[in-house]
């Protein structure tokens, strides 16, 4: 099976997540080896936690879920780019993207729209 260079990195590669459609950047993640063989099995986002030091398959208590659509490796094999089919929110904190803040001037600015609050998903 072809595989990012997963010793060459330390055991864990960074997952840039985008949108299929859109190519909106969703999340970066983290996959180590059983994750990404778990990811091309079943076409389902699979990350390694490094705070949780644990597998875990996106959406899986959320139910916001990202089929994978497309696996792009970087020249040196030690990053991966996953284009998904986003259902619902990307990011923990309900919004549909990670990155739904941008820099302005000396503070961040909110530019996307909360889609659902995490207390009531994950709960306190």
């Amino acid at each position: 099976m072809i595989e990012p260079d997963f010793e060459k990195a330390g055991g864990l590669v960074p997952a840039i997540v985008q949108d299929a459609a859109t190519g909106e950047v969703l999340m970066l993640a983290w996959m180590n080896r059983e994750a990404w063989i778990m990811t091309v099995e079943t076409e389902k986002a699979t990350y390694w936690s490094r705070s949780r030091k644990q597998l875990w398959v996106k959406g899986e208590t959320s139910g916001n879920v990202q089929k994978v659509r497309e696996i792009r490796l970087d020249c040196d094999s030690d990053a991966v780019i996953l284009k998904v089919e986003q259902r619902g929110a990307a990011c923990h904190t309900g919004y549909y993207s990670c990155f739904y803040r941008r820099l302005s001037g000396d503070r961040l600015e909110v530019t996307g729209e909360r889609l659902f609050d995490p207390e009531d998903v994950y709960g306190k």
